[in-house]
């Protein structure tokens, strides 16, 4: 079994090259569309759905492949993580999102450092955030308590789709949003709106986990006596 410090790299690691890829793409999409902004998003849409699935099938038998704030919480409520544990995971997946960002800017030769100034902002966008990382981590839960080896495609293609049919793009995670906040290029949130946007995340991932609790009780139990004898994470993909 991966010791903290293995796991803890790997959600930096996958974390940095979530957020290279969801700026990167952001910005080569917005330099090849010829200014059709819904290109440009079908083409950070795809980049994204693709990336995520590839990290979770690389990383999630070694750290579970959260590389999200909002699902180590969900993990720790659950039971199915160490709270000490989980603020190590988030501490990590922030500091990978900024790495991340960092490294799409030096690839596309732009400033390292920038403020976005896409704002983002009202409460169609915080709902939409809130409903974005409900799905998320029920989608997560539910995948891991039948089918845990779909769980790498199911979050690929559930945040493919959510781009789409949500107002604020999903961007479903804590650490991408803050991480975002940091690059005024396609992908960019205004640092004014992060605070709403987190604290709708969060909104979203207690309610998921007060759900995932009756649909998914009897697992749950099972899994939180193990997680406890063990201390281990649960790993959320093959």
């Amino acid at each position: 079994m991966s010791s903290l410090g293995q796991r803890a790299f790997c959600e930096w690691l996958g974390t940095a090259f979530l957020l290279a890829a969801v700026v990167g793409s952001g910005i080569m999409a917005q330099k090849l569309a010829g200014g059709n902004d819904a290109l440009a998003l079908l083409c950070n849409t795809l980049r994204t759905g693709a990336i995520l699935a590839v990290l979770i099938l690389v990383f999630g038998p070694l750290s579970g492949a959260h590389f999200n704030p909002a699902v180590s919480i969900g993990f720790a409520l659950r039971g199915e993580m160490p709270w000490s544990a989980a603020a190590i995971y988030i501490a990590a997946q922030v500091l990978g999102g900024l790495v991340g960002v960092w490294a799409a800017h030096l690839m596309f030769e732009l400033p390292i450092w920038q403020f976005s100034i896409t704002e983002r902002t009202g409460p169609g966008q915080w709902l939409a955030e809130a409903i974005a990382t409900f799905g998320l981590l029920l989608t997560i839960f539910g995948c891991v308590a039948r089918r845990p080896q779909s769980v790498a495609y199911a979050v690929g293609l559930y945040i493919t789709a959510a781009y789409w049919f949500t107002a604020s793009t999903s961007f479903a995670n804590p650490a991408v949003t803050i991480a975002r906040s940091l690059s005024d290029t396609f992908a960019g949130i205004a640092p004014a709106g992060v605070a709403a946007f987190i604290a709708a995340q969060l909104a979203g991932a207690l309610a998921a986990v007060g759900l995932s609790r009756w649909l998914w009780r009897e697992r749950m139990t099972a899994q939180g006596s193990s997680a406890k004898r063990s201390g281990a994470t649960t790993v959320t993909a093959p």
